[in-house]
């Protein structure tokens, strides 16, 4: 049995600066914390979201059991220096690392100001690719969409969390969907090369935190052709998607799992594990980590600052390989 894992850390960053807990007394928890979650699920790779400093990585992999080899994206926004980055107990070797937006779209507008914008994910999309098992080949990619958590600009070069009105507050979802919906396109056109119209015989896994639920249209951009997905009638029957698709397992979670974070009360599931057609026929089962007690989040993610653990749930996919 093979485990693949994907776990947004939530702000994994030393003690001190602009974003690290207080002291090292609540970091030091967290590491515990963290690193008893991933021994308990035993995760032959998993993909990581919000890694701070690297420093705060290294300090997480060396509380794990066995030997780990560690890649992160060369990727990040610098006004938040959260990346994404591969954490596996096999060699692996980097075959995609990227942010910039495909030259079809325009850049992005990320604020009132029209001159404010981007052409290029916050975060990288990071592909490695192990071998299990001698002569199988197995391609890993972790994302981190745009957050659905809504910042506006404040005195000072400070950020606030509260808008000054609900014009700002719709104006500025719009900025952040428009982010996500073209960070989302970014993606699927990496997962395109990756594939390379052969899904039904590359081994492909597609991890992270995608900031929106199933039905999404940002999370269904990355499917690729439509129908087919598990629970549908066609499912079990070949089409010509096969090559292209990819397979979101949420379905495969049990029910009363089905989430990974809970916000202003309400679980939601917006971290997931995708898969070609030619690897989601070895998938065994499914489980989101909720037996972890999740906090309910509200908008401000300044008063998680010194938390335990991760607001979000990791979710583990059980290979047969």
């Amino acid at each position: 049995m093979f485990v693949v894992g994907t776990w947004n850390l939530e702000n994994l960053f030393r003690p001190g600066g602009d974003f690290g807990p207080a002291d090292t007394a609540v970091y030091q928890a967290k590491l515990a914390a963290l690193a008893a979650t991933i021994n308990a699920q035993a995760p032959d790779v998993l993909g990581v979201q919000e890694v701070g400093q690297p420093e705060a990585l290294a300090d997480l992999v060396a509380l794990l059991d066995g030997d780990w080899h560690t890649t992160l994206s060369q990727h990040y926004d610098p006004h938040h220096p959260i990346r994404v980055a591969v954490v596996s107990r096999h060699p692996h070797t980097v075959v995609a690392d990227t942010a910039a937006f495909p030259t079809q779209l325009s850049p992005v507008q990320g604020s009132d100001d029209p001159a404010d914008t981007t052409t290029a994910m916050g975060r990288g999309v990071l592909a490695v690719t192990l071998q299990p098992v001698p002569g199988l080949d197995l391609t890993v990619a972790v994302l981190h969409l745009k957050s659905k958590l809504l910042s506006y600009p404040g005195t000072g070069g400070k950020t606030r969390f509260n808008p000054h009105d609900e014009g700002e507050r719709a104006r500025y979802a719009a900025y952040a969907l428009y982010r996500r919906t073209a960070e989302a396109v970014t993606a699927r056109a990496t997962i395109d090369q990756l594939l390379n119209d052969q899904g039904d015989q590359v081994n492909l896994a597609v991890v992270g935190d995608l900031n929106d639920e199933p039905k999404a249209a940002t999370t269904q951009i990355l499917y690729g052709p439509p129908g087919s997905q598990i629970g549908t009638t066609g499912y079990q029957r070949p089409d010509q998607g096969d090559a292209t698709r990819l397979f979101n397992l949420a379905p495969l979670i049990p029910e009363p799992e089905r989430f990974s974070r809970v916000y202003q009360g309400q679980p939601e599931l917006i971290d997931h594990v995708l898969t070609s057609h030619a690897l989601v026929s070895r998938v065994s089962e499914v489980h989101a980590m909720t037996s972890r007690p999740l906090p309910s989040i509200g908008d401000n993610p300044n008063t998680r600052r010194n938390a335990h653990d991760s607001d979000h749930a990791p979710l583990f996919a059980h290979l047969s390989l």
